[in-house]
């Protein structure tokens, strides 16, 4: 009872096989499991439904070329025309935390030992996201820019006297987006999964108490029906967030002081 009604224990990461050498514990888990899983779904998905390249698109070609739209016109409004040099990035980024969110939701995972698991619940691997995407934000604004880059962090129309202030503002402002970018990711989808358990286990708890109490735990699974609902819905909007601010980010490397 405790295991099917504690909160935080679906965020544990364990071993799906053991692996070590020279005494570095390189052991495949549920959480590298899962990111494999979210890849090959979305390849595999995005090539089946390209394979025809009909002139007339299917359900699945019409979805591939509806998710390509709408990441090329996030890349365009955001970023301009230039910007979609990014798309292949953007688009790999958007996709890969959409499915990771989505796999999330499924609790009873086909496959042997395991469950539901929520790669993107973990801060290391929305910090790892965010510092890719600032690590090619900078890489890509000194190669292009030069030094014309820290014009970010001189921002034009200034009184000279303000710089003393508003020039450590952006700077601290620009160091503090990877954290930020992955704290939202990573505390929206744990905290909406911790409250989907929470309200799972008062439906459990209060069923196994006896016939009386079961009929008050009508209450909390409606919650649960509406907040899984919600958290589908978190799902898209958290991925689209993180996609949307990259192209913000990236759109500072393409044009520096803007």
């Amino acid at each position: 009872m405790a295991d099917a009604t504690n909160p935080i224990k679906q965020f544990e990461i364990h071993p799906v096989f053991h692996l070590e050498i020279g005494g570095v514990d390189l052991s495949f888990t549920n959480s590298s499991y899962f990111m494999v899983v979210a890849v090959a779904l979305t390849v595999g998905g995005l090539m089946m439904a390209m394979s025809r390249r009909a002139l007339v698109p299917g359900r699945g070609q019409s979805v591939a070329e509806m998710l390509y739209e709408f990441v090329a016109g996030m890349i365009r409004d955001t970023a301009g025309s230039e910007g979609l040099k990014f798309f292949p990035f953007v688009f790999t980024l958007f996709v890969f935390i959409l499915m990771a969110n989505l796999l999330g939701m499924l609790h009873y995972f086909p496959a042997p030992g395991l469950h539901g698991f929520t790669v993107t619940a973990h801060i290391i691997v929305t910090l790892a996201l965010s510092l890719l995407v600032m690590a090619i934000v900078i890489g890509y604004g000194i190669w292009k820019n030069g030094f014309r880059f820290l014009k970010l962090f001189v921002p034009s129309g200034v009184p000279l006297p303000l710089y003393i202030i508003v020039t450590p503002i952006e700077v601290i402002s620009f160091l503090s987006r990877p954290v930020s970018l992955s704290v939202r990711l990573f505390a929206n989808m744990l905290a909406g999964h911790i409250l989907l358990k929470v309200f799972a286990g008062f439906i459990v708890m209060l069923g196994a108490a006896g016939a009386g109490y079961a009929v008050i735990g009508v209450l909390p699974f409606f919650m649960v029906v509406a907040l899984t609902a919600l958290e589908f819905l978190v799902a898209f909007l958290q991925a689209y967030v993180f996609a949307i601010l990259t192209c913000i980010y990236l759109n500072d490397a393409l044009h520096p002081g803007h």
